[in-house]
């Protein structure tokens, strides 16, 4: 039993991976912003498409 306590202690006193961590969950909220954002303006850059070619003779 103590060497499961110290095993877990040593696990929770470990911080090598904390730093990957918040990278990936960095990476990650980018990411969804940016996917937001493309469908978000999509819909207005198509509708500038169409009013710039329904304008050309």
């Amino acid at each position: 039993m103590s060497k499961f306590l110290a095993v877990s202690k040593d696990l929770l006193q470990d911080d090598k991976g904390v730093s990957s961590l918040e990278y990936a969950l960095l990476g990650m909220l980018i990411a969804v912003a940016i996917i937001g954002s493309v469908f978000k303006l999509s819909g207005a850059v198509k509708e500038m498409y169409d009013l710039i070619a329904s304008s050309m003779p």
